[in-house]
Parts: structure tokens; C-alpha cells; sequence
């Protein structure tokens, strides 16, 4: 990262909304190339839409300096920067999910992976969150890691159930 690059809250939020619309779609497409986990697929992807409706609600109570980030950005570099990393750091949505998915085989395998990339993100948004003053909304971010915490307790159940 960039030194003396920051973030704004607002922008974290955008940017796990994007990685919860990512995860969506990976987990749709797992539900077409695996019928027999079908429903459990579906319901992962019906879990992080309600996670981007989450986040996305948590961006609506952002208020004045949370709202802004605390370096002059003209070109959007930062935004920029966060979109490039929703999209290819984790659940990258210029992948085909298909393609994704070739090498994954049975649920077990899609759940492992998934585990691992909640995993990723959980590291991506706890590093993120040493560029979020505390003023300008780093308990939001602390909000985000415990979501993602909870997808993999769920994800946990999800795999357990299926061995």
C-alpha cells in the first residue's frame, strides 16, 4: 500500500459491499456446477447478499468526516486502488466463477476454498483498517472483520455437515 494513503470508512464499506456481491456469484455459480449441493450453495449466496445489504446499511449511518478520507485524492486513486483489490484480491469478479470453480470437484472442495478466501479477507480488511483513523471510522471496520468471522463459523457448519 501506498504510504500515506488513507481510507475513508465510506470507501471500506463500498469495497466489502463489492466483495460480498463477489462471493455471491461465486457461490451461484457453485451451486450450477455442483446440483447435488445445490440448496447449500444457494444459501451461501443468499447469506452474503444479506451481508452486502449489511454493510451497506452500516454505510448508510456513516456520518460527516467518516464519510471522507484524510488525503486530497483528486484523481480517486484510492477508490481506485480498493476496487482493484475487491476484485481480484478476493472473490474476483472478473473471473469467469466458473473458471474459478474447475478445479473444485465436490462441495467439500468449494467450502474449503470459500473458508480460505474469507480467511484472505479477513486479513485484506484488518490491514485495511490501519489506514482508517479511529476518527473517521475504524470501529466500522472492526464491525466488517467480526461479519467475516461469522461466514466462516458458518461456512465451519456448512462443511461439518457435509463429512
Amino acid at each position: 500500500m501506498t504510504v500515506g494513503m488513507t481510507f475513508s470508512a465510506d470507501e471500506i464499506f463500498e469495497m466489502a459491499e463489492q466483495i460480498e456481491r463477489n462471493g455471491a456469484k461465486f457461490y451461484r455459480a457453485a451451486a450450477e456446477k455442483l446440483p447435488k449441493a445445490r440448496q447449500t450453495f444457494l444459501d451461501l449466496a443468499a447469506m452474503e447478499d444479506d451481508h452486502e445489504r449489511t454493510f451497506a446499511a452500516m454505510r448508510s449511518e456513516l456520518t460527516g468526516k467518516e464519510l471522507q478520507p484524510d488525503v486530497f485524492d483528486p484523481e480517486g486513486e484510492a477508490q481506485k486502488y480498493l476496487q482493484v483489490m475487491a476484485d481480484g484480491h478476493v472473490f474476483n469478479v472478473k473471473a469467469d466463477p466458473a473458471e474459478q470453480l474447475k478445479s473444485l470437484d465436490t462441495p467439500q472442495d468449494v467450502l474449503e476454498a470459500a473458508i480460505g478466501i474469507e480467511k484472505d479477507s479477513i486479513a485484506y480488511y484488518a490491514g485495511l483498517k490501519e489506514y482508517v483513523p479511529p476518527k473517521a471510522g475504524r470501529d466500522k471496520v472492526e464491525a466488517i472483520i467480526r461479519e467475516e468471522f461469522g461466514h466462516i463459523a458458518t461456512l465451519n457448519d456448512k462443511l461439518a455437515a457435509l463429512q
